[in-house]
């Protein structure tokens, strides 16, 4: 009977054991795949600020949370069962459907590029201003248009997910791509939840004279003037805070220009390696054999990030090209011809 036992446990543990190295393997290649949509991360960490920019204060941190569990839904809910399935029946189409996000990003990059010689939104649909003056509408329009591009970016950080995990079984998929799909959403969220808030907490560094009082309770704040500690403190805490407000505005046009270059070289590099995968392989040769050379012109110490800067940065021109080549495809051909099947669609409904 307690040999029985025994056996019993030493099968439990035996089990445990294979449980405890399918996590860690589970996470080793989360971490591997997530590391393969760095680029895309970076994009979503850097377009999201500005969904919450103009609101006031206290709208801030519940418009993030709405997205967060926009950005949530939309990877859990539509994005890893349409990838499973996709994995299952049609994995031929992953490298496709990485290309056409990769496609959306390079517009989406060279729109915010034109957007610096055309501003205003010139070549808008001109929907801001059907909530101009109605903070709940424009509210709601910027929380759906941010969940709507986190759906993109979603999509290509799932892909490529994916693709990084084509050959596991169906269960280290699913646990990949939700182990990823969730941890990138905190983690973006989280750093633009901070982000945001910065300047107000810049203010309250800036006003607080008794930050000794307030963060250590050594006295309660109203009675008596500040004490040494208080002083001490604020001597640095204050020009912190003054430093946080002047700083945020220009950290946040810094962050969505690497925002806009993130969407490009991802974009642009997503479409080359797709190329190479359909035997185009010509471009991504020369810019691996370009980045090569620039690595190698440089100091040893810094080849490596040399060699990824040069890639990255033809890799971002090549994606101006294709953006730029969308936003004429879109404004000037396919817009048109949308409108002109509206108006046809219209008229024959009224005759």
């Amino acid at each position: 009977m307690a040999s029985g036992l025994f056996a019993l446990l030493d099968d439990i543990a035996g089990i445990a054991k294979i449980a405890a190295s399918s996590v860690d393997d589970v996470v080793a290649q989360a971490g591997k795949a997530g590391a393969k949509a760095a680029g895309v991360v970076i994009d979503d960490a850097a377009v999201t600020p500005r969904y919450a920019v103009g609101f006031a204060a206290a709208r801030e941190l519940p418009i993030i949370w709405r997205i967060a569990l926009g950005s949530l839904r939309n990877k859990l809910l539509i994005l890893l069962p349409g990838a499973l399935v996709l994995a299952l029946i049609a994995p031929w189409a992953i490298t496709p459907l990485l290309m056409a996000g990769g496609v959306f990003l390079c517009f989406e990059g060279a729109e915010k590029l034109l957007e610096l010689v055309m501003p205003h939104g010139a070549h808008g649909d001109g929907k801001a201003g059907e909530v101009a003056g109605d903070p709940a509408g424009l509210e709601k329009q910027k929380i759906a248009g941010a969940i709507k591009t986190d759906f993109i970016l979603s999509a290509e950080i799932m892909a490529i997910t994916l693709a990084g995990v084509s050959d596991q079984s169906f269960w280290m998929k699913a646990a990949v791509l939700a182990i990823v799909g969730v941890g990138i959403t905190v983690a973006v969220y989280g750093v633009v939840a901070l982000i945001v808030k910065a300047d107000d907490a810049g203010m309250a560094l800036a006003a607080n004279q008794r930050p000794a009082t307030s963060l250590l309770g050594l006295r309660r704040p109203g009675t008596g003037e500040a004490g040494v500690f208080d002083r001490a403190l604020s001597w640095l805490t204050r020009p912190l805070g003054r430093g946080l407000v002047v700083a945020m505005p220009h950290f946040l046009n810094l962050l969505g220009m690497v925002g806009t270059a993130a969407m490009l070289w991802v974009g642009g590099g997503i479409i080359i390696h797709g190329l190479e995968e359909y035997g185009l392989a010509g471009l991504g040769h020369g810019v691996h054999d370009l980045s090569v050379a620039a690595g190698r012109a440089l100091p040893a110490a810094l080849a490596g990030a040399g060699e990824w800067l040069a890639g990255a940065a033809l890799a971002a021109v090549f994606g101006v090209i294709i953006g730029a080549l969308t936003v004429v495809a879109m404004h000037w051909l396919v817009g048109p011809a949308v409108k002109l099947f509206r108006r046809d669609a219209a008229a024959r409904r009224g005759a």
